[in-house]
């Protein structure tokens, strides 16, 4: 089953609300910084978030112990969010997909857009969002 990237704002809509579980990779503790307000928010609205970043591993972020790697978390997450500059994000491919359950999302935060990592994202299963921020949009369809 091939993945594809989703663009049509009313299926986004249908998967960010209908979204429980959502892994945060590049999760960050400086709450000025979008890789922290913006989970911060899905955190409020009732998201369970699971951050990751090796820099913070072991300590807690909304909650949830902060993982070093996606491949550890090991449950089902319905959008893997990401706040990764767009020249790292193939360092992390594999990771993501070592992923088990793999997830059935991963959504690039605004001002990311890699259409390499996007194709291989899609070419295992999963489905894509690129450049759109998780927090605006579900804002402006609350």
């Amino acid at each position: 089953m091939t993945g594809r990237e989703i663009t049509d704002p009313t299926e986004l809509k249908q998967r960010l609300f209908g979204a429980r579980t959502v892994a945060v990779l590049g999760a960050h503790e400086a709450r000025w910084k979008p890789a922290h307000y913006v989970p911060a928010y899905l955190h409020s609205v009732g998201m369970r978030v699971l951050p990751v970043n090796p820099r913070f591993e072991g300590r807690a972020l909304w909650g949830e112990p902060v993982s070093a790697t996606l491949a550890e978390i090991g449950e089902p997450v319905d959008i893997v969010d990401v706040f990764r500059r767009s020249d790292q994000l193939p360092g992390h491919l594999d990771d993501l997909l070592a992923m088990d359950p793999l997830p059935g999302l991963v959504w690039l935060q605004l001002g990311i857009r890699n259409p390499t990592f996007a194709a291989a994202v899609t070419a295992a299963g999963i489905d894509v969002v690129q450049d759109r921020c998780t927090l605006a949009d579900h804002r402006a369809w609350r």
